[in-house]
C-alpha cells in the first residue's frame, strides 16, 4: 500500500510538471512561430522527459500551435525582407531546424525572382561603396564572398557582377 501512495506522489509532480510546460510553450507560441526542434529544445532545458515532451509537442500540433508549414513561411520572409538572406542560406537554416524539404520549398517559393534579383543588386552596389580594393579582380571577389556569405546563389552573383562592369 505504501508504494502506490508514493508511486501516485511521484507521478503527481510529473503531471503538473507536464502541464505546467504545456502552458508555458502554449503561451511562447502565441507569441511568435515556433518549429518542433524549437520547442523540443525548450522543454527539455526545462526538464521535461523526451517521451513527454512529444506528448506536449503533439498537443501543440493538434491545437495548432504549432505548425512547420506557418513558420517556415514566416522564416523565409523574415529573413529575406529584415535580414537580406538569399535562398541558400534560408533554405540551410530551415533544414538544419528539421523542416522537410517539401515545406522549405513552398516557403522560399514566394519569392519574386526579378525582386531577388533587385534586391542582391542593390545590396553589391551598397557595399560596394565601402569596400577597399587594389583593383577590379579583387573588388569582385570581396563583393562575391559578401554575397555568397549572405546566401545568394553564385550564378546569379556572377551574373550580377559582370554587369557591374
Amino acid at each position: 500500500m505504501e508504494k502506490t501512495a508514493s508511486q501516485q506522489e511521484e507521478k503527481q509532480p510529473e503531471k503538473s510538471r507536464t502541464s505546467e510546460a504545456l502552458n508555458r510553450a502554449m503561451a511562447l507560441c502565441s507569441m511568435t512561430e515556433y518549429c518542433i526542434s524549437d520547442i523540443r529544445q525548450k522543454l527539455e532545458s526545462w526538464g521535461l522527459e523526451s517521451d513527454k515532451a512529444g506528448d506536449v509537442i503533439a498537443i501543440l500540433i493538434r491545437e495548432n500551435f504549432i505548425n512547420e508549414e506557418r513558420y517556415a513561411g514566416a522564416f523565409a520572409r523574415d529573413k529575406y525582407r529584415h535580414n537580406k538572406w538569399g535562398r541558400v542560406k534560408i533554405v540551410s537554416m530551415l533544414r538544419a531546424k528539421g523542416i522537410p524539404s517539401a515545406i522549405i520549398d513552398s516557403a522560399v517559393s514566394f519569392l519574386d525572382e526579378g525582386e531577388y534579383k533587385q534586391m542582391v543588386r542593390d545590396m553589391l552596389l551598397t557595399h560596394r561603396k565601402s569596400v577597399k580594393a587594389k583593383n577590379q579582380y579583387d573588388l569582385k571577389g570581396k563583393l562575391l564572398r559578401y554575397g555568397l556569405s549572405k546566401g545568394f546563389e553564385s550564378s546569379l552573383l556572377y551574373d550580377i557582377l559582370n554587369d557591374l562592369e
